[in-house]
């Protein structure tokens, strides 16, 4: 049987959202990750900073912004090891500057992806993919790259058939 992990980061608290600043208890990517797992199974794993991100919307952007400028690889509470019992890896994370947030560079440069499938997941409030996919190219070394997916993250907890579809057509 085809074993998936779906690696993601997900920030509660404030965050953009339609235009406007909204608090919300569940983060965007998060949702869509477990949409993705009910779809076609697999493992979640969430990425999680030893030092949190403020919930702070606005201070949030700035430490992000402050983190890509460096190329910083935020430590993190706990790693995944190895990715080897797994055949499709989905790496989701919101659009922070155009990429993912550093802390998933943190965790994804851990792991070897040879002969893995990857497919990117991006949350987003108007920049898509951004760079992701690229981004991903570059770290997941010997990994063949599927069909990628951008879902609008106001509208992600009214995802789920979309995700659903997407999941299953890029395992097909």
């Amino acid at each position: 049987m085809t074993k998936n992990l779906i690696i993601y980061f997900s920030h509660k608290g404030e965050n953009y959202w339609n235009g406007a600043i909204k608090n919300i208890s569940k983060g965007n990517t998060e949702i869509v990750a477990e949409f993705i797992r009910k779809a076609v199974g697999g493992d979640l794993f969430e990425i999680e900073t030893v030092k949190e991100y403020p919930e702070d919307y606005y201070a949030c952007i700035d430490e992000a912004k402050k983190e890509l400028k460096e190329q910083a690889r935020p430590q993190l509470k706990k790693y995944v090891d190895g990715i080897a019992e797994y055949e499709n890896i989905f790496v989701c994370g919101p659009c922070w500057w155009g990429t993912f947030p550093m802390a998933v560079f943190t965790q994804l440069e851990k792991l070897d992806f040879s002969g893995k499938k990857v497919m990117a997941v991006m949350t987003h409030e108007g920049s898509g993919l951004g760079s992701c996919e690229r981004d991903l190219k570059k770290i997941c070394k010997g990994a063949v790259f599927g069909e990628s997916l951008a879902v609008h993250g106001a509208d992600a907890a009214n995802s789920e058939s979309t995700v659903s579809a997407w999941a299953k057509r890029v395992l097909a």
